[in-house]
């Protein structure tokens, strides 16, 4: 996968109790996250079925999520929805268009914002039960039946998008376009050779 041009299609921060994040203009990312967003800090605390065990505090590798247009749109289709899937409701930060296999992008991927602004990726974000059961109350399929929280979890599986920290701060605004950059493994010479002082 090569560097990418996309369009950044909604930015959301989330300010209530809920799973959702609130659509705006624009948004200001710091180091420790997202103004005004629920996740943002520089530590969280570990669910039931994390990497640590539950209640430990870790550093926050979940400052932002994102998800791309594509693969919302492919979870609509697998479902069958009668309407689109909304970024929203997925709880995402960022929302871009014009890439493939957005979630499959490696850990050290780069997000660049017109105003220097870099989100960088941590780790896939799988699909949630908690997740699961929102969308199963808020969507129906095109014959009028809802969706169940198994079928969200089977179909969305691998295009949840992405999670991440902030690596440099600046501001961010809806139809942006910005870069993608992949993560490439630094090439290490074969004739590279480590010694140590005497």
């Amino acid at each position: 996968m090569k560097d990418h041009e996309v369009t950044l299609v909604s930015v959301h921060i989330g300010t209530r109790d809920d799973m959702s994040k609130q659509p705006c203009e624009s948004a200001n990312a710091e180091l420790d996250g997202f103004v005004g967003d629920k996740h943002r800090g520089y530590s969280r605390v570990c669910w039931d079925g994390d990497t640590e065990p539950e209640g430990t505090v870790r550093r926050n590798n979940r400052q932002w999520s994102g998800m791309s247009l594509e693969e919302l749109e492919e979870i609509r289709t697998a479902l069958d929805l009668d309407q689109a899937l909304s970024p929203e409701d997925l709880g995402v930060n960022v929302c871009i268009s014009g890439i493939e296999n957005f979630s499959q992008l490696p850990k050290g991927s780069k997000l660049v914002f017109p105003s220097g602004a870099t989100l960088v990726v941590e780790d896939y974000n799988p699909p949630c039960t908690d997740m699961g059961d929102k969308i199963a109350s808020l969507y129906m399929n095109r014959s009028g039946e809802s969706v169940t929280r198994k079928q969200f979890l089977i179909e969305s599986k691998k295009k949840r998008g992405v999670v991440g920290v902030i690596d440099v701060p600046g501001v961010i605004n809806t139809g942006e376009r910005i870069v993608v950059k992949k993560y490439k493994a630094p090439k290490i010479a074969e004739s590279a050779r480590f010694s140590e002082k005497p």
